[in-house]
């Protein structure tokens, strides 16, 4: 018989360091905790009861008012740089790691709340979450899974009618995130001064997630280059679906290429280089077409932090082979959205012309990259300067004629890696709205299993992808999404 969530045994590997690394701290209860989501897909993957949600107790599970088996919580301690700025001390404070779960194809997965009370990292905060952006985090993290971009994920949520006070009073929830590790850059940031408590991170790290890099000449070096590797390919991906995280701050960033803690994150619906997600980004620091850059920065911020454990110029060599593996990773997912079989250097001229043309009229990026195989040169009806698609269309004819390619097989290439589905900030508000005013959940689900199929044609969710309406530019996310 498969086990329910409070049946999971272990505690948490992160809880056998020594204890500098966290503090032991129990979650807050909520008051009447009800349930609003339940992850089946997700609980099955990992082996778990899915019919857990049927559980009488599974609500105070979820906002940690009852802890599993055995479970010793903790919340960890670490620094970062926010906007740019060295902020010192940080840590969790509003997630506490309550277990962690060893699934039958011997993965490992940590046991996060995310909204479950105070911590001694909370700076003054109440450490709880809201049942706006609780949403928003369960329902894009599963999105970003169903388009195989390297995410932390969401199990279930739990709510409670406990005000909690943000631009307005709202009322409190809880996420139950799971991930591998939920290890930061600003863990090696604090401690950088510290070599003994560096080292046993860094061996920590590399023991149970990069156990290969121990094999290597120096393995703090290779851990380097697999962190650059993995944040690489995370932001490339990001780029190719229109994905602005809003707060790219160091201590947000995962040291697994994990996308991690959703914020003021947002979707792209009219294309705009330097669009801004986060109305707390007054600088637009953390822009679109600033993602890849800012990457690379938060990476000299971890590689900074690991130099007591190796020398600068293999440090500097490591972060070298960034941009050359974001170009890479980039033009492939650019070769794929395009429905090229090869990628020749050429296509940066015929890719940078589009992103102009788009740019120039806001076209809906998603409903752009869908329609391409299908709608061909009408979509030129979406464009202000008609006669300038007209030339890059015929442009994209002639390179598309220099492949063998079938045209149906490749509409069902492009297709696979277009995805005519996408977590839009109307449809999440949608979703917000109905359970808030109506403490109607159903949306959500509905949502969850439209996105966790993203590629696929799903007539009964095609109103998930329609263009959005003129409302939906009025949404504003921030830092307190």
């Amino acid at each position: 018989m498969k086990p329910t969530f409070d049946q999971i045994l272990l505690t948490p590997r992160f809880g056998r360091l020594p204890g500098h690394f966290y503090s032991r701290i129990q979650p807050s209860s909520l008051p009447s905790p009800y349930l609003i989501a339940w992850n089946t897909e997700l609980a099955s993957e990992m082996g778990l009861a899915s019919e857990a949600e049927q559980h009488p107790l599974l609500a105070d599970y979820l906002c940690g008012n009852r802890l599993p088996q055995g479970s010793e919580p903790i919340a960890s301690v670490y620094s970062g740089h926010q906007f740019g700025v060295n902020a010192g001390q940080l840590g969790d404070g509003r997630a506490i790691l309550v277990a962690e779960y060893l699934a039958p194809n011997g993965q490992h997965w940590e046991m996060q709340l995310k909204g479950a009370g105070p911590t001694p990292y909370s700076r003054r905060a109440d450490g709880r979450a809201v049942l706006r952006s609780s949403i928003r985090e369960y329902l894009c993290s599963e999105a970003m899974h169903g388009l195989g971009i390297a995410t932390t994920r969401a199990l279930g949520m739990a709510g409670s009618a406990q005000g909690v006070w943000r631009e307005s009073l709202e009322t409190a929830a809880v996420v139950l995130r799971t991930a591998p590790s939920f290890v930061r850059f600003g863990h090696f940031e604090h401690y950088r001064h510290d070599l003994d408590s560096l080292r046993t991170l860094a061996d920590w790290v590399i023991q149970y997630h990069y156990p290969d890099c121990a094999a290597a000449s120096n393995p703090y070096v290779a851990l380097l280059a697999n962190v650059v590797e993995r944040t690489a390919l995370m932001i490339a991906q990001w780029q190719a679906v229109g994905f602005c995280h809003g707060v790219m701050n160091s201590d947000n960033m995962s040291i697994l290429g994990l996308t991690l803690d959703y914020g003021p994150f947002g979707f792209m619906d009219g294309f705009d280089a330097g669009h801004i997600c986060n109305h707390s980004d007054d600088s637009g620091r953390y822009a679109y077409q600033q993602q890849p850059e800012i990457g690379l920065w938060n990476l000299h911020i971890l590689a900074q932090a690991l130099l007591p454990l190796m020398d600068k110029a293999s440090a500097l060599h490591a972060l070298q082979q960034y941009q050359g593996q974001f170009e890479n990773h980039f033009a492939d997912l650019l070769r794929q959205k395009l429905g090229l079989l090869h990628w020749q250097d050429s296509d940066w001229r015929l890719i940078t012309t589009l992103f102009e043309l788009l740019h120039a009229s806001h076209c809906d990026w998603t409903y752009f990259w869908r329609n391409l195989p299908q709608l061909g040169a009408k979509l030129r009806d979406h464009f202000q300067d008609r006669g300038a698609f007209d030339i890059w269309f015929a442009d994209y004819q002639i390179r598309l004629g220099s492949e063998i390619h079938d045209p149906t097989e490749r509409q069902v290439a492009m297709n696979r890696v277009n995805p005519k589905y996408i977590l839009r900030n109307h449809l999440a508000e949608i979703a917000i709205r109905k359970a808030r005013d109506e403490g109607d959940f159903k949306e959500i689900k509905a949502l969850q299993q439209c996105l966790m199929h993203p590629f696929d044609e799903q007539p009964h969710f095609d109103h998930y992808a329609a263009l959005p309406p003129e409302w939906a530019a009025q949404i504003g996310v921030s830092c307190s999404s």
